[in-house]
């Protein structure tokens, strides 16, 4: 009888479980980035951010309306390239996706963009580039300031604090390399420098002696790089081995410690811009820095922060939608508002902007490195 009884009340047990199991629903959130290749480690510490926050959000029972739903996240590599890029969203699209973290380069972001936009899937994207949220799409949303902003901070900086009138400039012509190269060179004229060479490589190369010689000719007090660290790290030391004195700076694809592994002692000195305040001055770095440094046994670099309050601000907006159905919570994201890791206030203007968000300014000494100003 005791048995029977057992049995009887782990039955009724399963049974009075089933509905709330059955009531879970998968949602479906994409991420892509370059997972392998010379800007993997941008991607995936990128990609880490998203992870965090999806696994919070399930550890929390996230509710939508009166079911609870499980995130389940779909990571692809798009290799930096815009035309794997396009059909990584494309499969994306297909898998079902309810939202868009991602992608990490602007020259992928904005040819993907059209796909998410066209499939009326809402899209946060790593993309610094004006174009990306200029092109009239409703679906896409910014996770860092743009480059309009970032530029121009970085170009009167230049002239202004670092005391450089004559300014060369390199690109490596994508889309996030060139347009940030661009605005720097408008500031840069705006608060009275010169630009006395404009030079261009591409996001593969590694000799730069031929362009580095031209600009030796100009003899620039400052030499600006638009491009990632990988060409950053070769061309610095080139810089150095040529014997040529100007100071060294670019943006945020160069402040890593990538750059200073590659550049070795030349690297010393060298200056990069970078959206948002130091990670212990954002509002909850110091908490997230010890939550990411458990879960993935490494420290925060750059882009984990920014793409962890990408993948909250989404998921928060289908918490006010009470749905996934992207055409539900896309209102909803466009005018949120909740204090996140990076800022006080995640809000986007009516371009998908980011409404707030300064700009600091990095050196590298003794190998590392360190705050110069931060400008909001």
């Amino acid at each position: 009888m005791k048995i029977q009884l057992t049995t009887l009340a782990a039955a009724v047990t399963l049974f009075a479980a089933a509905p709330a199991m059955a009531a879970e629903t998968v949602v479906k959130l994409g991420f892509a980035a370059p997972l392998t290749g010379p800007q993997a480690h941008y991607g995936k510490e990128m990609q880490n951010g998203v992870v965090l926050a999806v696994e919070e959000a399930n550890a929390a029972k996230t509710m939508l309306g009166d079911k609870v739903v499980r995130f389940e996240l779909k990571s692809e590599d798009d290799m930096a390239d815009p035309r794997t890029g396009t059909a990584v969203a494309q499969k994306l699209v297909d898998e079902g996706i309810n939202g868009m973290i991602g992608h990490f380069n602007s020259g992928t972001s904005i040819p993907a963009s059209r796909v998410y936009s066209d499939a009326g899937i809402p899209q946060i994207a790593m993309a610094t580039s004006p174009v990306y949220t200029s092109q009239g799409y409703k679906t896409t949303f910014r996770a860092m300031t743009s480059d309009t902003q970032q530029g121009s901070v970085a170009g009167k900086f230049a002239v202004d604090k670092l005391g450089a009138k004559k300014i060369a400039i390199i690109d490596d012509r994508t889309a996030y390399g060139q347009g940030l190269a661009d605005e720097f060179g408008k500031a840069v004229k705006a608060a009275g420098g010169e630009i006395v060479k404009r030079e261009f490589t591409n996001d593969k190369a590694t000799d730069f002696a031929a362009i580095l010689t031209n600009i030796k000719k100009t003899n620039p007090d400052l030499i600006y790089f638009g491009g990632a660290d990988a060409q950053a790290g070769p061309m610095i030391k080139q810089l150095k081995q040529l014997g040529i004195q100007a100071k060294f700076m670019g943006g945020e694809m160069v402040k890593s410690p990538t750059f200073v592994s590659l550049a070795g002692d030349a690297a010393e000195g060298a200056i990069a811009s970078l959206a948002g305040v130091p990670l212990a001055q954002m509002p909850g770095g110091n908490d997230y820095a010890a939550r990411y440094k458990a879960r993935f046994n490494a420290e925060v670099e750059t882009y984990s922060p920014y793409a962890y309050d990408a993948t909250r601000a989404m998921i928060e907006a289908m918490k006010q939608a009470g749905s996934a159905d992207p055409s539900a919570y896309l209102p909803k994201l466009a005018a949120i508002q909740f204090a996140g890791i990076t800022s006080r206030s995640i809000a986007y203007d009516a371009k998908g902007d980011l409404k707030s968000g300064g700009i600091t300014l990095y050196q590298v000494k003794g190998g590392e490195w360190t705050v110069m100003e931060t400008v909001q």
